[in-house]
């Protein structure tokens, strides 16, 4: 491990019953990186964000946050204010509320209820609140209720509601899924301009083109295993990675 190393996976490992859905899997993700996950549906993608989240937990291996935090012995919350935010799939925003409340609410995360409603924020907070809406192009819709965005701008705002903590690991999974053409080449951007020494970025997609776009180094998994590594282009011509996926 080096003192760039976000990420590091050893020997990793993770059985539902007698279903291995990860074996003995490896892999080093480095700050500065944007590094996709790809392969088949079952290919254990789902899975290694659920660990690296402390959903799953492996039945062997190793997962360390900056060489030192292991992540398979913190609960999700612990591994969430450690630095590691995770967007699935689906939007999940609070769509009755305004574009800017639901950035109040995520900078408050983690506290009870009553007190996520009643805290009122530092002049910090409402300054990273508001890098946070040009960031991700809803300046001009911070008072529009979430509910009412296109499904892109609901993506956006997720990927902000976790931006407004600083994540150092930030884990995006499909975020183009049923995106119109125009908001995948904004979120190429965005993705984009998120990039930074002190941040890793990780994302599962299915879309190759999009891929191909935003991610340094891409990693094909396989029935829970490390099938090819790579960039795009070195992938794209992997015998293995064809047979398996690419060729379907």
């Amino acid at each position: 491990m080096t003192a760039s190393t976000a990420l590091y996976i050893n020997g990793l490992s993770v059985r539902f019953g007698g279903f291995a859905a990860i074996t003995d899997l490896t892999l080093e993700i480095r700050y500065g990186e944007t590094r996709a996950l790809i392969g088949p549906n079952g290919a254990g993608k789902t899975t290694l964000m659920d660990v690296i989240t402390g959903k799953t937990r492996p039945v062997a291996g190793e997962v360390f946050l900056d060489r030192t935090l292991d992540l398979a012995a913190l609960s999700e919350a612990d591994i969430a204010r450690g630095g590691v935010g995770r967007k699935f799939q689906k939007p999940s925003v609070f769509e009755a509320l305004p574009v800017v409340q639901n950035l109040e609410l995520a900078v408050r995360r983690g506290l009870g209820w009553s007190d996520m409603v009643r805290s009122r924020l530092s002049l910090a907070q409402r300054q990273r609140i508001d890098e946070v809406t040009t960031t991700i192009g809803l300046q001009d819709q911070r008072q529009r209720l979430a509910g009412e965005l296109s499904h892109g701008q609901k993506q956006w705002l997720e990927i902000g509601m976790l931006l407004v903590a600083d994540p150092k690991v930030l884990l995006l999974d499909e975020p183009v899924a049923g995106m119109t053409e125009a908001e995948t080449e904004r979120t190429v951007e965005l993705i984009a301009s998120l990039r930074s020494p002190q941040r890793a970025i990780v994302v599962v997609e299915h879309d190759m083109e999009f891929v191909e776009h935003v991610a340094d180094l891409v990693s094909v998994l396989h029935e829970g295993r490390l099938l090819g590594e790579g960039s795009m282009q070195a992938v794209r011509a992997n015998p293995k990675v064809i047979q398996v996926y690419l060729g379907r």
